[in-house]
Order: structure tokens, then C-alpha cells, then sequence
């Protein structure tokens, strides 16, 4: 790749997917995809601090990120921080994984939050990536909660994905076109 894709004024697709295991480098993809369209930048996150080392991940991504991004926290209500963004930025949700949690942790109905989050990602004014975990390649979980919490990610980024106008992969920091056009510069 040559050159900033910041440079390129990408265009960004109205819905788009960045999904992949921990660590495989989809956070910092889909961060080039955003910072690709020369749009304002804001920035959904859900992770919540609950301990030191989670408060550590948080301030990492934040500095990797570097300055020019509209934060919003937005744990649980992502509909909210969606229906806020303007329609010239460009927003970026990291992670739907890490919502979902939210969400199973507070006992919640995933289908219907699943839902509501898929209305909302259709009528956000402004275009959209969405970084997520793929964690059905393991083994089978254990414990129930652990089940439930697998097949209800799966489900969500099936209906992300079947929604989406470009679905990338990513495996080892290598990006994989699962749907729509590759950009000429990833």
C-alpha cells in the first residue's frame, strides 16, 4: 500500500462489517476504512472498565486511535448514540461483540436488542462500520452461558453481515473481501 488511505477520500459504504477473532487486527482496519473518507470521525465505544487491565485496553485503543474522533460511550444504548451521529461523519462501533455482552449481562432480550440495532444502523444518518468478533471457529463452550452467548453472536453478525454493503475478514491482520467491493488501496 502506498501512501495514506487518508489521503484517498474513500467513499464509504453506508453499512459496512469489519468482523474477525481477538487480536486479528479488524479494530485498526476498520479505524483506516473511517479515517480513509475525510469525514469528521466519531468513534461508538461499548467496552465497559470493570477492572484495570480492561481500563489498560481501553486507553490503548484510545491513543492508537490518536486525536480527530468524536468519542461516545454508548454500553447498551447504541440505537441512541446512532440516531445522534450527523449525516456528514462517518461512525464507527467498536465492538458489537462487547454490546452483546453488555446486553446478555444485564439479561436482556437479544433478539429484540439485535433487532432494534439493526433498525437503527438502517435510518443512521451517517455511514457506518461495525467491528465485531467472530467466535464461532472454537470449540464448543462448556457452560450454557457461554453457548448462548456464541450462537447469539453468530446470529448478530449474520444479520449485520446480510444488511452490510461491504463485509470484510480478518485473519493475521490480512483483510479477506467476504461481500461488496474491495477498496483499491486496503
Amino acid at each position: 500500500m502506498t501512501g495514506s488511505p487518508a489521503t484517498r477520500n474513500f467513499l464509504p459504504p453506508r453499512l459496512g462489517l469489519v468482523v474477525g477473532g481477538a487480536r486479528s487486527g479488524k479494530s485498526g482496519l476498520a479505524e483506516r476504512l473511517v479515517t480513509a473518507t475525510s469525514r469528521p470521525r466519531r468513534y461508538i465505544a461499548t467496552a465497559e472498565a470493570w477492572d484495570d487491565e480492561m481500563r489498560d485496553r481501553i486507553a490503548r485503543h484510545r491513543a492508537d486511535r490518536g486525536a480527530g474522533w468524536i468519542t461516545v460511550e454508548a454500553p447498551l444504548d447504541l440505537c441512541t448514540a446512532l440516531a445522534k451521529a450527523a449525516p456528514e461523519e462517518v461512525v464507527l462501533i467498536d465492538c458489537a461483540t462487547l454490546w452483546l455482552t453488555n446486553h446478555l449481562l444485564a439479561e436482556h432480550d437479544l433478539d429484540a436488542e439485535g433487532s432494534a440495532l439493526l433498525a437503527a444502523l438502517s435510518t443512521c444518518p451517517a455511514p457506518v462500520t461495525v467491528v465485531s468478533n467472530e467466535v464461532g471457529w472454537g470449540i464448543v463452550p462448556e457452560n450454557a452461558l457461554a453457548r448462548r452467548f456464541r450462537d447469539a453472536q453468530g446470529r448478530l453478525n449474520q444479520r449485520i453481515a446480510a444488511q452490510a454493503d461491504l463485509v470484510i475478514g480478518v485473519m493475521a491482520g490480512l483483510p479477506m473481501v467476504l461481500k461488496g467491493e474491495r477498496p483499491e488501496w486496503l
